[in-house]
């Protein structure tokens, strides 16, 4: 099937090989788009089974990565809620704050949860805490408030799998929450369960939101990517949403791995009107995509929900 996104003929771009120490895989990298280089916050899962997030650098976002072995944010660090690791973060650029905010899951023995920090240089982190409790995670901000409040999609743990809104005045405090992307009935591509994908991005049109979906075949997992658009002053609310996938696993480092059939965006940028789109393959490696925003929007746009 055509899919709007093409792979990059030097994926993967990291694997476990190429990190300065041992670790079992690397995969789903939080983007920020630093101007001169591209950063990404990759989780590491160590040999002991328990991920930590740690920073990599390239010039032109594909080749020549250069690794930063203090982790930015690991269990050993002595926060309760991170005892069994950090993971999949998702970072967002907020202007008045100027400052980046993390939003990643942290584990603890309760479960995953949603904490929040910030950091201005990826140097150091301020934590804001542990702010949806467990079961939750995939969690992306958006960059603006919405009538003096900030947004934030999550996934709660449940039967339906959808991906839920909720609002906070302070990103400490959450409330309001409400579905806004369930999954779809059946033998649908996001039939089992949905979440965030790439924090979302705004255009003329609304918030465009990759998501990824998961559909259980003969009880194997495939996730894939699809895309949403959410009303511009009413996050909320879902305007669009996409019938087919975006991207699916076919190539053999997206098949076969840790979690075979998976492809998992924590991440991206927009360049020149295209979407660079970093994605986890396999639960194990590192790849890149790109496709046209206007390509994208326009085949939301022809499937209003």
């Amino acid at each position: 099937m055509d899919e709007l996104f093409h792979r990059s003929e030097h994926n993967p771009l990291i694997t476990e090989s190429g990190l300065p120490y041992q670790a079992n895989a690397v995969f789903n990298a939080g983007v920020a788009d630093l101007g001169e280089e591209v950063l990404l916050l990759l989780r590491v899962e160590t040999p002991s089974g328990r991920s930590h997030l740690i920073v990599a650098r390239s010039r032109d976002g594909v080749t020549n990565w250069e690794f930063e072995e203090c982790a930015l944010i690991h269990a050993e660090h002595g926060c309760p809620y991170e005892t069994l690791g950090a993971e999949d973060c998702r970072i967002t650029w907020v202007p008045e704050m100027e400052r980046w905010v993390l939003a990643y899951t942290a584990f603890m023995r309760a479960g995953p949860g949603v904490a929040l920090a910030t950091t201005e240089d990826f140097k150091s982190v301020r934590r804001i805490g542990l702010v949806q409790p467990p079961e939750n995670k995939n969690a992306a901000l958006f960059p603006r408030r919405f009538d003096g409040l900030f947004a934030m999609l999550h996934r709660p743990y449940s039967t339906s799998g959808g991906v839920w809104l909720s609002y906070s005045p302070d990103l400490v405090f959450w409330g309001r929450p409400q579905l806004v992307l369930p999954t779809r009935p059946g033998p649908w591509w996001d039939g089992v369960r949905v979440g965030a994908g790439l924090p979302p991005i705004e255009t003329d049109e609304g918030w465009l939101l990759i998501y990824h979906g998961v559909k259980d075949v003969a009880n194997n997992p495939i996730y894939r990517l699809g895309a949403a658009l959410l009303d511009l002053e009413e996050p909320h609310r879902v305007i669009g949403r996409a019938r087919r996938w975006l991207l699916s696993p076919h190539k053999p480092y997206e098949r076969t791995g840790d979690a075979g059939n998976v492809i998992f965006a924590c991440g991206g940028m927009v360049r020149d009107g295209e979407l660079w789109m970093y994605y986890g393959a396999a639960d194990s490696c590192i790849c890149l995509a790109r496709a046209s925003v206007g390509d994208i929007l326009d085949m939301v746009r022809n499937e209003p929900t």
